[in-house]
């Protein structure tokens, strides 16, 4: 069960999971998904945590908004759920789109955001980091590629299956031209942060290893025989991660390199 929040830039819906008195922690869901596809992570971090999902501006049972979408202002709404609703500081967990959004929560209001788990995420944009970079060309709204997503879209948006290929296209929009961080800009986060990806995941691991090497406090998880679906493709062993992540405290290691440099500065 789930429910409506008026927000300053959208009505959001959310739903909860966990004790109420729990640490909190938002799960974030990828570009064009729901809280659906979060089945697999919910049973387990709910067991920790209480959890907090709410579905993006144009995505689930958020409407859309007039103009177009950026993820400038998907995580103003995330800072603003967060300020209004979780009412403080919570982990942030995103996939895709939502490990995006994650960090530019973390950059622009580190004040809400305790530790951060980025899975899947990119910080330039998709032509300049995807490992095939003809995948973005294959979003037509009523091809086959697309009907998982469609299907989730269709089956509980407000503003009715027809509205479907309008979001794709402004999707698919802002996927061309963001996000657009720096290298300079993602040093200035100060949250600890989990990079996570597939081994075949659809940017390039030269990437997800250059936005790793950027967040100061970071760690790196890259998962072997998955794709960019890894919150499907090996649940157990993300839940895991995500989960020693977030309930111990970095240990130091016998044979520090990179970190052994950041301590002795």
């Amino acid at each position: 069960m789930g429910d409506y929040v008026e927000l300053p830039g959208v009505r959001t819906w959310y739903e909860t999971d966990g004790a109420a008195d729990a640490e909190p922690l938002l799960l974030l869901h990828g570009g064009l998904c729901t809280n659906e596809t979060w089945a697999a992570q919910r049973p387990g971090l709910a067991a920790a945590y209480r959890l907090f999902l709410p579905e993006r501006r144009a995505h689930g049972h958020t409407p859309d908004v007039e103009g177009p979408l950026s993820y400038t202002d998907m995580a103003g709404d995330t800072a603003d759920f967060l300020d209004t609703v979780v009412r403080g500081p919570a982990h942030l967990v995103g996939w895709s789109d939502g490990g995006i959004v994650a960090l530019l929560v973390a950059l622009a209001r580190p004040d809400l955001v305790r530790k951060v788990v980025a899975i899947g995420a990119n910080f330039r944009p998709a032509p300049e980091i995807l490992a095939d970079p003809a995948m973005i060309e294959h979003m037509a709204d009523d091809g086959p590629e697309m009907a998982p997503l469609r299907d989730l879209y269709t089956a509980v948006t407000p503003d009715g299956a027809d509205h479907w290929p309008v979001v794709l296209r402004k999707m698919a929009a802002m996927f061309a031209v963001e996000p657009t961080l720096t290298t300079a800009e993602l040093s200035r986060i100060t949250a600890p942060t989990l990079v996570v990806a597939g081994d075949d995941d659809m940017m390039t691991l030269e990437h997800t290893v250059d936005l790793y090497r950027a967040v100061p406090d970071a760690q790196l998880a890259v998962v072997p025989g998955a794709s960019h679906a890894v919150p499907l493709e090996k649940p157990e062993l993300l839940n895991t991660l995500i989960l020693d992540f977030l309930t111990k405290d970095a240990a130091p290691t016998m044979f520090p390199v990179r970190r052994g440099r950041a301590d002795a500065s």
